[in-house]
């Protein structure tokens, strides 16, 4: 299946681009279809997000490049054929379907296949140069979708994860819109995947020290409370071990109430994983009585 595979990915990535015939676009689709179809469990659209059900696109030209988007995607979990949806050229024209020129569904697909790309150490530094950062953050203001925002956050936490793109995230403005998204009423999903984009951004001593003066310690101090999912009260709990590397940020920390509810969340906590978390946020913060 693979070598076929390949051949049909490039010519849907030359289609995200082109303007082919509607009968040309089908029968890539129809083939990139049965290729999903045949593939193993790990290629099934119901397992990914940008196969949910979308609202129609309206018109003719841009439903067939959603539609080719959310194939990419679909095949894009799999390791040789992510490096042939890039070397085929879809990085960059992928990046150019983020823009506003675009529907919110088109920006859905195209955001959720650079989101699996992202996972990847090269593709991460592809991605970037390709100029995906500044519409990514666009993508984080208000008026987006739960799902655009999630993936949004998710692809930046990914991207986060080199050194140079973590530069460049923050100098694109990124953290303070996703400080936005801790706040109460944003759905926890969303939530907890600004949350981790920051957690990876606070790696920096220079963001530790950006997202603090942001606002983020006070949402992120209800976000440990019972009221959150295990991954929300997870990622709270690591991003304020980050931001605690900074002594005034130790001070701000304090003063926001983080004590009480990251010592009850050590002691009474269900999951493992919030609980190791909050022992590091209370060790980082110089807490002992726990």
């Amino acid at each position: 299946m693979l070598p076929l595979a390949r051949r049909d990915v490039r010519n849907l990535v030359r289609k995200l681009g082109a303007h082919a015939r509607p009968s040309q676009q089908m029968q890539a689709l129809l083939t990139i279809a049965d290729l999903i179809i045949e593939g193993d469990s790990d290629s099934q659209p119901s397992r990914h997000h940008c196969c949910r059900r979308h609202p129609s696109t309206g018109g003719t030209a841009e439903a067939w490049l959603f539609s080719s988007a959310r194939a990419l995607g679909n095949l894009a979990v799999n390791d040789d054929i992510q490096v042939t949806i890039a070397a085929a050229g879809a990085i960059p024209r992928l990046v150019l379907l983020l823009g506003p020129g675009s529907s919110a569904p088109l920006q859905l697909s195209a955001v959720s296949v650079l989101e699996r790309l992202a996972v990847n150490a090269d593709k991460k530094v592809t991605i970037a140069a390709a100029g995906a950062i500044p519409p990514l953050v666009q993508l984080l203001e208000p008026g987006s979708s739960a799902d655009v925002l999630q993936t949004a956050a998710s692809t930046l936490m990914h991207l986060a994860c080199n050194a140079d793109n973590m530069v460049m995230i923050a100098a694109a403005g990124a953290i303070p819109p996703l400080v936005q998204l801790l706040v109460s009423g944003t759905p926890a999903s969303v939530q907890q995947f600004a949350a981790r984009a920051l957690w990876f951004l606070a790696e920096d001593a220079d963001n530790q020290v950006t997202v603090a003066a942001a606002g983020a310690i006070s949402p992120l101090v209800q976000l440990l409370g019972p009221g959150s999912s295990a991954s929300v009260q997870q990622s709270a709990a690591a991003l304020l071990t980050n931001l605690a590397q900074i002594a005034d940020n130790k001070v701000t920390i304090a003063a926001a109430g983080a004590i009480p509810p990251l010592v009850k969340l050590l002691r009474s906590g269900s999951h493992y994983l919030p609980k190791g978390f909050a022992a590091r946020a209370l060790n980082a913060l110089g807490h002992r009585k726990c």
